[in-house]
């Protein structure tokens, strides 16, 4: 039996927080679909804040904005996620109303 591959529409955007030139914080929201709900979902990744504007808001207001996008992209939910070990990043999701849901799986191919 032969196994098909389709392409999926998908998209993304990275967000980006500067001061002075200087770039402080950034994540990035993909956009994906899934043949099992009539709207895409979001996939929240590499939010980061430079550690000397760490604590000042700034992560808040870049996965804010993430979340805006994926309203605007009509996006039933958003997937923000973070190492095990990092319980610091799960307050700061729980604190912006991310809710403790399932597990990742991860394989590293490189």
């Amino acid at each position: 039996m032969p196994i098909e591959i389709q392409a999926i529409p998908a998209e993304g955007k990275k967000i980006i927080l500067i001061q002075e030139g200087i770039e402080i914080a950034r994540a990035r929201v993909y956009f994906l679909h899934n043949d099992l709900h009539e709207h895409p979902f979001a996939l929240l990744e590499d939010v980061f804040v430079q550690e000397q504007f760490r604590s000042q808001g700034y992560g808040a207001k870049i996965v804010q904005s993430a979340i805006e996008e994926a309203k605007k992209a009509g996006c039933y939910k958003i997937i923000g996620t973070s190492r095990n070990a990092r319980k610091e990043v799960h307050e700061f999701y729980t604190k912006l109303g991310f809710q403790d849901y399932g597990k990742e799986f991860r394989m590293d191919l490189q």
